[in-house]
């Protein structure tokens, strides 16, 4: 082989290397967000233990390679002679068994008791960190946020400096048009979009 014909050579089979190669996603999914998009009277699900969240991260992946998939939740906890936060934190307990079945990792922020009703905290850091930390290991190229929190611009527009795609998934009847802003690709759910998703793994 010639010097010329083995560089044609070289360059048909990094090519054909590069494009064998799948693109990486990532899945950052926001739970207590989804939660309550979820139980609006626009969707109105009901059991949300029985929502498939495998499926639905394959279909939001595509043909992608799924490197990750994190759901962030502020950790209920159990409050001394308070039927209701035993509750909550049984509740709690029972998603994310589910989550761990259908193979989410799962990070925790926690709940500030505010007046009658909790916050969560600190859930929008952990997920902005991740999608900084993922960015700088180079261990994805498209991050796949479920999320619609303006807090996570920031660490959208520093990704995107390090050359990583974001793809915003909102709710059609709840879009938060600041994230979508500075996404690079939108994806707004409707009932029809979501209803496949609600049957036993």
């Amino acid at each position: 082989m010639t010097g010329f014909l083995f560089f044609i050579y070289v360059k048909i089979k990094s090519m054909t290397r590069r494009r064998a190669r799948k693109e990486r996603a990532i899945i950052l999914l926001d739970g207590s967000n989804f939660y309550h998009r979820l139980k609006d009277k626009e969707l109105n699900f009901k059991n949300l233990l029985k929502f498939n969240y495998k499926d639905f991260a394959e279909w939001l992946s595509g043909d992608r390679k799924i490197v990750a998939t994190i759901y962030y939740i502020g950790l209920v906890r159990k409050e001394l002679g308070n039927t209701k936060s035993e509750k909550l934190v049984s509740n709690q307990q029972k998603l994310f068994a589910y989550l761990k079945k259908q193979g989410w990792e799962i990070k925790t922020g926690y709940m500030m008791k505010h007046e009658k009703d909790y916050k969560e905290k600190g859930v929008d850091v952990k997920l902005a960190v991740d999608i900084l930390d993922f960015a700088y290991q180079n261990k994805y190229d498209t991050a796949i946020i479920i999320s619609s929190d303006t807090d996570l611009i920031p660490a959208i527009n520093r990704a995107k400096e390090l050359k990583k795609k974001i793809e915003y998934i909102g709710f059609a009847h709840r879009a938060s048009f600041g994230i979508q802003r500075y996404a690079n690709i939108s994806r707004l759910l409707t009932k029809s979009d979501l209803e496949p998703f609600f049957k036993k793994p």
